[in-house]
């Protein structure tokens, strides 16, 4: 536990090769790399809140949300890319009327916190996050990058590049 391990992420050329890759519009390949593209650039949400973000959450180009693991609020400003991001998925043909990536189904009762329904939304996000993971694998391979690409690579990609434009270490890891 205490030995260092090396964490991965990817550079801003390889960040951008993932950005404009070209693949079928709308496709699970499109939609998996346009949700890793956000959470790089959106505070490293992990893959468990990109799936539940909803309309509602966004306030102008805010975002205001609940962090699932810790139940801590986030409200971060939206760049440009995600907001980017938003709108090509609110007017996709598959869009949904209710989250930003359109895979969750929308009659799911989010506010029921029995534990059978949370053993229910679990078992959903562990198999989107395994699927999107596989998808993130063939889009590196696409990509031409040869770094084991995974959704927690989102969180360490946007850390880093957030070190690197100066701001504070207590800031991102508060994020």
């Amino acid at each position: 536990k205490t030995e260092k391990t090396q964490r991965e992420y990817l550079t801003e050329k390889e960040l951008s090769k993932i950005e404009n890759l070209s693949l079928p519009e709308y496709s699970r390949l499109d939609l998996h790399r346009d949700m890793f593209v956000f959470a790089a650039y959106v505070g490293g949400l992990r893959v468990s809140d990109v799936l539940l973000l909803q309309y509602n959450f966004i306030d102008n180009n805010h975002l205001h949300t609940n962090i699932r693991k810790t139940g801590s609020q986030l409200s971060i400003k939206l760049p440009r890319k995600a907001m980017e991001i938003i709108q090509k998925w609110k007017t996709a043909p598959n869009a949904s009327p209710k989250f930003i990536f359109p895979i969750l189904p929308n009659d799911i009762n989010l506010k029921d916190e029995s534990t059978e329904a949370m053993k229910i939304l679990d078992g959903i996000l562990s198999s989107a996050t395994a699927y999107m993971n596989k998808n993130l694998k063939i889009i590196a391979q696409k990509a031409e990058i040869k770094k084991n690409v995974s959704t927690h690579i989102a969180r360490h990609t946007w850390a880093t590049r957030a070190l690197r434009k100066g701001i504070s270490i207590d800031k991102v890891s508060n994020l």
